[in-house]
């Protein structure tokens, strides 16, 4: 299903899910924030909140001097701090780290606090136990009951070093076969893919699926549009159509199993694009 310059089409293919085929699918969930209002708007800045089954994303336009507080948080979370201009500060039990631009954090358990003191724009993703949040979220009505093909979520073994907080630069330089710079915690595992220059070659796209989890699509920069195509069953009155959605940014998209999906760069300018997953990835 890859293109042959595409990094994944040398992997060994994933082993084939041994469960009965799926009957019964979710529609894709999108949250354009640049055309939406935010849940969260006052002396902090702004900050919309959109899920999936087993994770939030919060985006937020933070003022200078904002904090973001959690307090008993049940699990890790990440940060992401995606540009150069912007750097943050975390609080963690008796730590606290200085996080540059153009980093990736990710915080323990318990009580922290993030704290932007120039403001700038930062991303925290979450799973679903912060039940606080996931009633913020824009699309939580979609949620309320839960999307089929996806089991429970399980986080990954704890650290060996233990819980702390821990901090990766984004700046990592392209290396011929390998997709983008993956980075992965008890929670998440996110891909931060390598910038898009320019539209996307039409005969060079990579349409794939997954079996038993949810993608989460965070556009930081330029427009996509997410093709979307789900399987053909018996029951007639359970396909779905073909989805085409164009996605400026910033914007989300959650795309559900086991659709075949793919997306297109479209702008002319550079594209920025995130993919992360609670649960599993790849």
């Amino acid at each position: 299903m890859y293109d042959v310059s595409d990094p994944r089409s040398s992997l060994a293919s994933a082993a084939k899910t041994t469960g009965p085929a799926a009957s019964t699918f979710a529609g894709a969930d999108y949250a354009k924030f640049y055309e939406s209002k935010p849940q969260d708007a006052g002396p902090q800045g702004r900050t919309w909140y959109a899920r999936g089954q087993n994770f939030i994303v919060a985006y937020s336009e933070a003022q200078p001097g904002a904090t973001f507080e959690r307090q008993n948080q049940p699990d890790e979370y990440v940060v992401l701090v995606p540009n150069a201009g912007t750097s943050v500060a975390i609080r963690a039990e008796q730590s606290v780290e200085s996080v540059p631009g153009e980093s990736l954090a990710i915080v323990p358990p318990g009580r922290s606090t993030v704290s932007v003191p120039s403001g700038g724009r930062i991303v925290r993703f979450f799973t679903t136990r912060s039940h606080d949040l996931a009633t913020k979220c824009s699309n939580a009505q979609s949620y309320a009951t839960p999307h089929p093909n996806i089991p429970p979520f399980e986080p990954w073994p704890a650290p060996s070093a233990g819980y702390r907080i821990r901090v990766y630069s984004l700046n990592v330089p392209p290396k011929p076969g390998r997709f983008g710079r993956i980075f992965r915690c008890t929670t998440f595992m996110i891909n931060y893919l390598d910038p898009f220059i320019g539209p996307r070659d039409p005969t060079k796209m990579s349409p794939h699926h997954h079996d038993e989890f949810e993608q989460c699509s965070l556009c930081l920069e330029g427009a996509f549009t997410h093709h979307l195509r789900w399987p053909w069953t018996t029951d007639m009155t359970a396909w779905r159509a073909d989805d085409h959605e164009h996605c400026g940014s910033p914007s989300l998209a959650v795309i559900p199993p086991p659709s075949i999906h793919t997306s297109q760069a479209t702008d002319q300018s550079v594209g920025r694009y995130l993919l992360s997953a609670a649960h599993r990835f790849l």
